[in-house]
């Protein structure tokens, strides 16, 4: 398995970024899709709109937030797998807007799908 990892939209891509897929159900403002570069915008696997607006970016919502988020990819399985399988071949940069770099549904999914058999 090549290497997943997370990075904001709003950094420069790079081609050794690998597969970038933007995991944010929203479009992130002031990012045109050219300068986005990415491969593919999978909203399926982004939180839901109700959990990300309980969330709200909230530090000491986020132990609650990952086990609520956890139980909402339970339905999301293929997709998860068919990332994973992406990654067997080339590495895969998760993407999302959020302005906390350690406290975001992309370090979750991150961890999530690495753990996948």
């Amino acid at each position: 398995m090549k290497p997943i990892i997370v990075k904001r939209i709003y950094e420069e891509p790079s081609d050794s970024d690998g597969y970038r897929i933007l995991i944010d159900r929203i479009w992130p403002r002031g990012i045109s899709k050219e300068k986005a570069k990415l491969n593919e915008w999978c909203k399926d696997i982004a939180p839901s709109t109700e959990l990300r607006k309980w969330f709200n970016h909230q530090e000491e919502r986020f132990d609650s937030f990952t086990s609520k988020y956890k139980i909402e990819l339970l339905e999301k399985n293929s997709e998860l797998q068919r990332i994973k399988d992406i990654s067997k071949n080339q590495k895969v940069c998760l993407l999302y807007g959020a302005k906390n770099e350690k406290y975001n549904q992309a370090v979750i999914l991150k961890e999530i799908i690495e753990d996948l058999k």
